[in-house]
C-alpha cells in the first residue's frame, strides 16, 4: 500500500519515528510534512493527506498532532474521508474493519512512540471486509445529502 504521513510541529519527532517504522515494511511511504519543529498549522497537513487519498495518490494516511483531535477534524472535512482518532491497537483495527477509515490520527502528547508503532501496525494489517457496510453506507448517504444541499445553495436556493 501507499501510505501518506503528516504531522504538525507538535507531532514532528513522533512522525519521524513512525516513518522509520513504516520504512521497514513492504509499504511505500509518502511524507507530507512537516519537516521540522517550526510552527505549522495542522489543518494544512491534514488537508494535504486527505486530498492525496481523494486523488488516489495514496491508499491510507496517518496524521499526528499534539492530541490527534485537530487533524482528525480537519481531514474529516473532505467529502468521502473517514479519519479515526486511535490511541490503541483495538481502535486502530476497528477503524478499518468497522468503518473503512482511510486515515488514522494519533496524539504525540498522548501516547508513546512504541504504542504508536503498534497502532500503525494494527491499522495497516487490517482490511475492510464490508462487515459494517450498512452503517458506513448510512454515513456516506448522509454526507451526500448534505453535499446536495450545498449544491442547491450555490444555485441561489437557500436551505434553512
Amino acid at each position: 500500500m501507499r501510505i501518506g504521513i503528516g504531522s504538525d510541529h507538535n507531532g514532528y519527532e513522533f512522525k519521524e519515528e513512525i516513518k522509520r517504522f513504516i520504512e521497514n515494511t513492504e509499504h511505500v511511504l509518502v511524507d507530507y510534512g512537516c519537516d521540522s519543529k517550526d510552527p505549522i498549522d495542522y489543518p494544512d497537513i491534514a488537508f494535504e493527506v486527505a486530498n492525496a487519498i481523494i486523488d488516489g495518490k495514496i491508499d491510507r494516511g496517518i496524521l499526528i498532532c499534539g492530541t490527534g483531535i485537530g487533524v482528525a477534524i480537519a481531514a474529516g472535512k473532505y467529502p468521502g474521508i473517514r479519519a479515526a482518532l486511535t490511541h490503541d491497537t483495538y481502535s486502530a483495527e476497528r477503524a478499518q474493519l468497522s468503518n473503512n477509515a482511510q486515515i488514522i490520527t494519533m496524539g504525540a502528547q498522548i501516547i508513546g512512540v512504541e504504542v504508536g508503532k503498534k497502532v500503525v501496525e494494527a491499522f495497516l494489517k487490517s482490511h475492510w471486509t464490508g462487515g459494517s457496510e450498512r452503517k458506513v453506507s448510512k454515513i456516506i448517504e448522509k454526507e451526500q445529502s448534505f453535499l446536495g444541499q450545498l449544491e442547491k445553495d450555490a444555485t441561489g436556493n437557500r436551505c434553512n
